[in-house]
Order: structure tokens, then sequence, then C-alpha cells
């Protein structure tokens, strides 16, 4: 193991390096200076594309070709010079312009067009649109994919475990059966509706200057529509241009992401604790895995440690994206930086996602369902009739209907001929007797198994 995995601070950078490397590619400082980067140089060729009417030299493809290459071949090395000049500036993205500066001094051309690096910019135009290629590379690679999946594996068990009546729980109490199969898709239904409007959120991105209003870009050029180079250079990077901002994009529809995510990682929250329960409970059997241990002195154990690592972990990512939530939309008039520091926690906030949403994956996987269990607590479980029997009884206007049931099974112990026996006494058709009696707590479902076949397909 590398060492640097023992010394890191943060579990995301050691323990769970591996689980969390595909958003290193996306939020670590290294990417971070990419994405920037990438956007100074399509500004760049945004700019010169309008050359006959800024009046600046025609490039040829050669000094595109020499442009693209900086960003391609961007290395560590590259990085770690930026980082240097920041030293020295002490602001990030004027070191960024100096580095693409010493770039195109290479070129003789290019040297010669150098100011319109940056031209016009504020740092917060490079910021959000690096943010918001950022964030909608990590939905699109990693965040939907894993939602995706988790989506599919809840399906999958709603379907298989349709026919497995169970013991449903009311404050803990035994309450009317239900089946795991509809218990899953439960959860099914509540993280499907998140993804799709998940998918729905814009993205946003602004390119207007200091205070929003193009007020250099006017002094320069003022017969320049900048407002339509602003909408056609944030569409064309697949974004949602924004037109109405101070200096900074308000970071509205970040707060909009997070609150949906956040509310999925809560259901899985809900999801983890219900697993946790019914491994409790017996309903489920782990699978065992030979050269793992459950305890350091009880040999016997398989905990659910998969489900317990999730909630907690679900906890962490839900901490840091509700202060998100409750941070970023607000900046003091056109401008503050107390959002500088907290975005660039985005990552980490993502990272205890995937985390969890790994680990539960992992756990639903061990899961073996103990339908003899189930069966047996439901068999245990007569009382639970009780529901229906009074609503016949209802249905033909006896009166004390529900007040003859709870006298007979509130707080006791009932089988299947105390069940019989008043059955028998009741003052209904004979064919509703009939009916009634072949009701057990096993088949006492409702729709149970054809909700999860249409809702399932």
């Amino acid at each position: 193991m590398n060492s640097t995995l023992l010394t890191a601070i943060s579990p995301i950078d050691g323990r769970y390096f591996k689980l969390t490397e595909s958003l290193r590619y996306i939020f670590s400082e290294f990417s971070f200076l990419k994405y920037r980067l990438k956007v100074e140089i399509l500004w760049f060729k945004k700019i010169i594309k309008m050359h006959k009417i800024i009046k600046i030299q025609k490039i040829e493809k050669k000094d595109i070709l020499f442009i693209d290459n900086i960003l391609n071949n961007f290395s560590i090395k590259d990085a770690i010079y930026i980082k240097n000049i920041e030293k020295k500036t002490n602001h990030d993205v004027k070191a960024l312009e100096y580095f693409l500066k010493y770039k195109f001094s290479k070129s003789k051309k290019l040297s010669s067009m150098s100011e319109f690096i940056h031209f016009g910019c504020t740092s917060e135009d490079i910021n959000n649109i690096a943010y918001a290629l950022m964030i909608k590379d990590s939905l699109n690679q990693v965040i939907l994919p894993f939602w995706s999946e988790i989506i599919s594996v809840l399906k999958k068990y709603s379907i298989e475990y349709q026919n497995s009546a169970m013991l449903a729980m009311t404050h803990g109490q035994p309450a009317t059966p239900s089946t795991m199969g509809k218990e899953f898709l439960n959860f099914y239904y509540r993280v499907q509706r998140q993804f799709f409007k998940l998918k729905k959120i814009e993205i946003l991105a602004k390119f207007n200057g200091t205070t929003g209003n193009y007020n250099a870009y006017i002094a320069a050029y003022p017969d320049i529509n900048w407002h339509i180079i602003s909408e056609e250079f944030i569409t064309s990077l697949n974004l949602t241009w924004n037109p109405c901002t101070t200096q900074i994009e308000p970071h509205d529809y970040i707060a909009e992401m997070f609150g949906c995510i956040s509310l999925f990682n809560t259901i899985l929250i809900d999801f983890n604790r219900d697993i946790w329960g019914y491994i409790s409970m017996n309903y489920f059997k782990q699978i065992s895995i030979d050269h793992e241990v459950g305890s350091s002195v009880m040999p016997h154990k398989i905990n659910p440690i998969d489900f317990e690592n999730s909630e907690g972990n679900l906890g962490l990512s839900n901490a840091l994206m509700n202060h998100m939530i409750n941070k970023l939309p607000i900046s003091r008039w056109q401008r503050d930086l107390s959002d500088s520091t907290v975005l660039r926690n985005i990552g980490v906030a993502l990272s205890y996602s995937v985390i969890a949403y790994n680990s539960i994956l992992c756990g639903i996987k061990k899961l073996k369902i103990n339908n003899t269990r189930l069966l047996k607590d439901l068999n245990n479980n007569w009382s639970v009739l009780s529901e229906a029997i009074q609503t016949v009884m209802r249905k033909y206007n006896i009166k004390n209907s529900y007040e003859q049931l709870k006298k007979l099974t509130r707080g006791k112990e009932i089988s299947q001929t105390d069940i019989h026996n008043f059955i028998s006494n009741l003052n209904i058709p004979d064919i509703e007797k009939q009916y009634l009696k072949k009701i057990t707590p096993v088949n006492y479902i409702g729709l149970s198994i054809h909700i999860v076949e249409k809702e399932s397909k």
C-alpha cells in the first residue's frame, strides 16, 4: 500500500482511496486547474474567432493546435508551475493566466496576442464555468450511474421477493402483512423519482464580468453585443446560460442539486435502517465470506457493516451538502469569498455519497431472504387478521365491530382457533364466514404482488 494512503488525514484519500478514484479525476486541485485552463483557452478561441470585429490577426490551424496541446498535454509539472506562481500572486486564477501567457510566449504569433488571454474576465467568470463543467461531469460519469445501479438492484429484488409474505411492523409492533418485494418497491419508487428530478436540474453558468454588466467589454468594444456573445459561449459548453447575476453565478442550481441528492441519500438511510432491522430479526441472512471476521472476540458474528457504513457516510455527505444548500446562495452585495472554500468541498460531499453507494450495493448482494423465519412470524401473529374481520363486520353494519375485535385481540396471544371461533359466531352470511376463514396471515397481503408487477414494469 502506498504510504500516502496511510498518512492522509481524510479517509476519502486514505482508507477509501480506491472507491473515490473516479471523483479524483474531476475534483482534485490538479483537475480543477485543468478545467479552469480549459475555460480560459475556450474563451481565447472565442475571442480570436471575432478577429475581424476586434481587429486582431487571424491565426492559423497550427496555432490552434498549439493552443489545444497546452490543454491536452497539461501535466503535474504544469500544475506545480502554476502553484508556484500563486505563491507570489496569492491569486489562483491570475497565476493560471500568467502560466498561459508563458506558454504563449513560445509562439511568436500567439505571444503578440497574449493580452487577449482572460480578456474582460473576472476570476469568477472562469471559476463558475469550471465548477459547472466539473459538476456536470461528476453527475454524468459517477453519480447518475451509481443511482441507476441502485435503482436497478432495488427493482430486481422487489420482483424477486414479490411473493415473500412478511409481517409488517408499524410502531415496531405486528401489523397488516406485506411482502418483502413490496417493501423494496417502495424504496425503488422513491429513489427513482429523485433520479428523474436530478436529471432535469439545469446546470447554470455566467460570463459577464465583474458585476454582471459587461462593463469592461463595453469600454473596449462598445458596438459588440456582449450579452449575445456570453450566451453563445455558455451554451456552446452545453450549460444553461444565466443572464442575470452579480460578479458570481449565485449557485442556486447547486443548492437544488444538493437538495435532490440529499433527499436521495436520506431515502437510502431509511432503507439501510430497515434492512439492518430485518437482518436483526433474521428476515435476512447474510452470505458468509470465509476469510472475513465479524468480531475480534465473537467468532459467530456476521455484522451488517455495509449498511452501517453506508448510513454513516450518507450522513456525512448530507451534513456537508445541507451546509452548502444554506450557504452557497448567499453572497454579500455583489461578491464575497465565503463561497470559495465551500465550493472546493463539493467533491468531498459527493465522495462520501460514493463511498456509501458502494457499501449499500455490496451489502444488498450479501443478503439471502429467510422465508422460514418470515412464515414463522406470520403464523405467530393471527391477531393481525382482526383488521380484515372488523372491516367485513362493518360492511354488515354490526355495531362496535372494532371494539369487539379489540377486546378479543389487544395485548393477547391469539391462535387460528380463536380467530375461527370468533368468525363462526358472527351474524354474517356463511359465504362471508368461509371467505374470512380462508384468510391467513400469510395470504392477507392485499394487492402487494399486483403493485410490484405493475410498478416494476
